[in-house]
């Protein structure tokens, strides 16, 4: 039933002025097609409809009835009572799958769109305004050519542990948008980044390149850094020097969108996830995600990449048997007079029989690995020590009742001064004296 009060565009406004005119006779029928854009015929209908029915002609005769597949009142109702009561803070998209799985009322995210405007449940967003030009970049064409890959610090528990925030650390690959490995730590340090990529590396291998941005864990931020560019970080050093994996730094935010996307994404699609699910724990949260989350997020979102030629390398025998000592902390120290060295104020005494010749001022790698365990490296082997309870004092070395079978040091040979190598170099001193 058409009601009494329509609304009618600009068009039908100018539509309407043009008929008027018609009318009036101001212009002739053939110019008036013209103007409307109709054939004469059509014209000379609408101008009779016009003179009949007035503007209401021009209106088309379905405005303001109701809609023959409008979802039933009941129904409606029924899915606003819902909303209010489980999902009043969904965005629409998300309520739909939701009301469509748990509650069986299937409808297009549109339609429950317009059910919670109408019930002011939900607002519609204005339009974003206009930013600053960037510029598209293609996606990579195979799997694991680029991982971009970062850590989000968000209320994803919504307090309910009285923790207050947690770091989300979460990869997605650039070619498929697929979330590789997602998982829940303390922070973005190095110890959890390094566990996370190390049950990645074991799960799909050595990706080409990895996209991350400036913080100080990926990158180095000092002045040092600045002026000499061979200055890594730990994770620089595990990544590009032990495994060849390329790390690309952006410059902003917007460069690596991808994962900027899926952290806004999850935000509003994993907190609720979790609420749903009452999950407060970080233990039980990893669960989720590899089980049941990170799949249908990739079956719903997930694109096919132009190549399907999967660009991981596999781990070497070696790699695999030392990647906890590569994804670990490594510092450089001096070996002391004393055969000792010091670490995080700590001191180890290296004992005696090493696989390898120790000498002192030996610079050896202290490993600092994630169990808690430290090593100490030498070209390659692991040397045997005794962590020390206390600094040791200073001992002269010459003095030392002992030195280590397999790091004693050779006095140098010291020729007497009637030697002939030294008879002959005075002989030619004073030579060259006697000329002058």
């Amino acid at each position: 039933m058409v009601t009494d009060i329509f609304p009618m565009s600009q068009s039908d406004i100018n539509r309407y002025d043009i008929v008027k005119r018609l009318l009036r006779n101001a212009i002739n029928g053939t110019e008036a097609a013209q103007q409307l854009g109709l054939s004469v015929r059509q014209t000379k209908r609408l101008k009779v409809a016009v003179k009949n029915s007035g503007a209401a002609a021009l209106v088309h005769g379905n405005r303001g009835m109701i809609g023959h597949h409008r979802v039933p009142e009941h129904e409606r109702k029924r899915a606003t009572a819902l909303v209010r009561e489980h999902y009043s803070d969904f965005t629409p998209t998300l309520a739909a799958e939701k009301l469509r799985e748990i509650h069986g009322i299937d409808h297009d995210p549109k339609t429950i769109t317009a059910i919670m405007v109408e019930a002011k449940v939900w607002k519609p967003t204005p339009a974003h305004r206009k930013e600053q030009h960037r510029a598209w970049r293609e996606r990579k064409a195979s799997f694991g050519e680029m991982e971009q890959f970062d850590g989000s610090y968000h209320h994803w528990f919504e307090d309910r542990n009285g923790t207050g925030e947690s770091c989300l650390l979460a990869a997605i690959d650039d070619a498929t948008g697929r979330i590789t490995h997602a998982k829940f730590d303390d922070s973005e340090g190095l110890v959890p980044v390094a566990a996370f990529w190390e049950e990645y590396l074991l799960h799909y291998g050595k990706p080409i390149s990895l996209y991350v941005d400036k913080f100080s864990t990926y990158h180095m931020n000092n002045g040092l850094a600045v002026e000499n560019s061979e200055t890594k970080t730990q994770f620089q050093r595990a990544m590009e020097t032990d495994l060849q994996i390329t790390i690309i730094t952006a410059h902003s935010p917007q460069a690596k969108g991808r994962i900027e996307r899926l952290f806004r994404t999850l935000q509003d699609r994993l907190v609720k996830e979790l609420r749903l699910r009452n999950i407060s724990d970080v233990e039980t949260a990893n669960q989720f995600l590899v089980k049941e989350f990170i799949p249908d997020f990739n079956k719903r979102f997930a694109v096919v990449p132009r190549s399907k030629t999967d660009a991981h390398r596999p781990l070497s025998k070696n790699e695999q048997m030392n990647l906890s000592a590569i994804l670990c902390r490594h510092d450089e120290r001096t070996v002391r007079n004393d055969w000792t060295i010091s670490h995080r104020t700590n001191w180890y005494q290296i004992t005696k029989g090493q696989p390898v010749t120790v000498q002192r001022k030996d610079t050896v790698i202290v490993e600092e690995r994630r169990d808690g365990t430290v090593h100490i490296r030498l070209r390659g082997k692991y040397l045997a020590y005794k962590r020390l309870p206390a600094r040791p004092a200073r001992v002269n070395p010459r003095k030392l009742a002992w030195v280590l079978p397999a790091t004693a040091t050779k006095t140098p040979y010291k020729p007497a001064a009637n030697h002939p190598w030294r008879l002959r170099t005075t002989a030619a001193v004073r030579a060259k004296f006697i000329q002058v």
